[in-house]
């Protein structure tokens, strides 16, 4: 699982990247990619915050500026190879709050495929934002990306 995990975070790092480096170059992203890309940011810090057991630095919907994004992805990327990495069991479950205070558990394995599918389906948006705005969407697809 180990191995598998790093991969699937590897790709979502390349993928994030991709989009990183061309709103960057854009200067100004459409203000809905702006919004989806803090989110899929703060989405993945919230979901290992719930695994590392610490507090979120960000809520769910908060915007960050382009200029930061790039640190905030790292620092995501490197906690969530930390969890992959001190992980002995991925079946695991664990406890946590949602965003409006329900408690919930899942298994570890539940809560990562979560962090990299929540962050594709929100990647496909940005695309047809990016579409919609004029700006040719990047390919991302996982076979390009291992090939």
């Amino acid at each position: 699982m180990k191995v598998f995990f790093n991969e699937l975070f590897d790709y979502n790092f390349y993928c994030n990247k991709k989009i990183i480096d061309e709103c960057v170059k854009l200067g100004k992203a459409p203000e809905k990619s702006q919004e989806l890309f803090s989110h899929i940011l703060n989405a993945h810090h919230i979901w290992n915050s719930r695994i590392l057991g610490k507090p979120s630095e960000y809520d769910v919907w908060q915007k960050h500026d382009i200029k930061d994004w790039s640190d905030i992805h790292y620092e995501n990327q490197r906690n969530s190879f930390e969890i992959t990495t001190n992980a002995d069991e991925f079946d695991k479950r664990i406890d946590y709050e949602n965003s409006k205070g329900r408690l919930f558990t899942n298994t570890l394995q539940d809560m990562l495929f979560h962090i990299i599918n929540h962050s594709t389906a929100h990647r496909g948006q940005i695309l047809t934002d990016f579409r919609d705005n004029g700006i040719d969407p990047i390919v991302m697809d996982y076979i390009f990306y291992k090939r």
